[in-house]
């Protein structure tokens, strides 16, 4: 067994969901929770979810906390993106007012995990280690664009301000859809969440990684 799937087996995987429901509605809002909660259940690992006694406040409205546990983050995040969970979620807009979410081993952040509308994931990878990543796969897009626009012959009509412009969504798109993914994948061992708490030799394998990844395409770029 790998020690990632060591690490999924000792680390549950929680959601913590806040919806806040007029007072008017508790009735049918408990119907919809329970078809919710029902869903999750019919998910590979689903633990249990608990369901502390809701907050009533003072302006005639009610909090409902529901906490959902998986026992990997894997399994917690194919029912948090699943077809039918969003379906549930879309039927209650008319329930409750607005919600939130927050999510516990889940993934990593920004680009080292997923997020939509007001769902957030948290206790992602350490900064140092996202910004050291993102350098390694922003640096070679940005050298090869310096190296390439000039080139380009026809981009010598347009005014520069719309070149920088188009040449920014161009490098944003690689990076986000094609850099960072492969990045992330590669680099898995050592960009583990911050709850994870990664050992000395771990953490410098992979910084030794990235450095002498940047330091080579420092010395590739300076012969062109």
């Amino acid at each position: 067994m790998s020690n990632s799937e060591m690490n999924d087996r000792v680390f549950y995987s929680t959601v913590v969901l806040e919806h806040i429901v007029p007072s008017q509605n508790r009735a049918i809002f408990r119907k919809w929770h329970t078809t919710l909660i029902h869903s999750a259940k019919r998910h590979q690992g689903f633990l249990r979810a608990d369901s502390p006694s809701p907050l009533h406040c003072l302006d005639g409205v009610v909090k409902w906390y529901s906490i959902v546990h998986f026992d990997t983050p894997n399994h917690l995040n194919v029912w948090l993106n699943s077809r039918d969970r969003a379906t549930i979620v879309e039927s209650g807009q008319k329930i409750f007012q607005n919600y939130k979410f927050k999510s516990f081993t889940t993934g990593l952040e920004g680009w080292f995990s997923t997020h939509a509308g007001q769902e957030r994931s948290s206790l992602g990878t350490p900064p140092w280690k996202q910004v050291m990543s993102v350098v390694l796969g922003l640096y070679p897009l940005v050298m090869i664009q310096s190296k390439l626009i000039p080139n380009l012959s026809f981009l010598q009509s347009w005014s520069p301000a719309f070149v920088t412009l188009m040449s920014n969504f161009i490098v944003s798109s690689l990076l986000t859809w094609i850099v960072m993914p492969q990045i992330t994948q590669a680099l898995h061992f050592w960009l583990q969440p911050a709850f994870r708490l990664s050992d000395r030799k771990t953490n410098l394998l992979g910084s030794a990684i990235v450095l002498a990844a940047l330091g080579l395409m420092v010395s590739v770029f300076q012969h062109f």
